[in-house]
């Protein structure tokens, strides 16, 4: 198609997609971006957020995704992400849980590495927690 771009989206467990695909918005290091058909180059880091891919009908899918870094190429998007998971994916009772569990561990942190990976984790898990809540689109 046309208006098309294609996406890539990997995790550390497994390939999540691999489309064409009319628009991403992707949480950036320094806030949003929309990502159309003959983007820029750009990389850039990502943070934990909302992942919203629409499809060539211009429909929307919503994924929570923990970070991770984003590359945009000749019509290309490449995210690799360190967690990413879809609305309907999330058990919000699970999610709640696993943020209570960061939370403590956060608590009881000692060293500045251990308090670090437990503020990381914090806030993916709180990341999913709001994207279960409000399943929207980014934008």
């Amino acid at each position: 198609m046309a208006d098309a771009l294609h996406i890539t989206v990997l995790t550390p467990e497994r390939a999540v997609l691999d489309e064409d695909v009319y628009s991403v918005t992707a949480p950036g290091a320094a806030g949003y971006l929309g990502i159309l058909k003959n983007h820029a180059a750009l990389i850039t880091s990502l943070v934990p957020g909302k992942l919203t891919v629409k499809d060539l009908r211009q429909q929307p899918t919503v994924y929570a995704i923990g970070g991770g870094f984003l590359e945009v190429a000749h019509n290309r998007v490449t995210v690799l992400a360190d967690t990413l998971e879809a609305v309907e994916e999330i058990d919000l009772a699970e999610a709640q849980e696993a943020r209570k569990a960061a939370q403590r561990r956060l608590d009881v942190a000692r060293t500045p590495a251990d308090k670090e990976q437990a503020q990381a984790d914090l806030a993916r898990q709180e990341n999913r927690v709001h994207v279960k809540r409000n399943p929207g689109p980014s934008v």
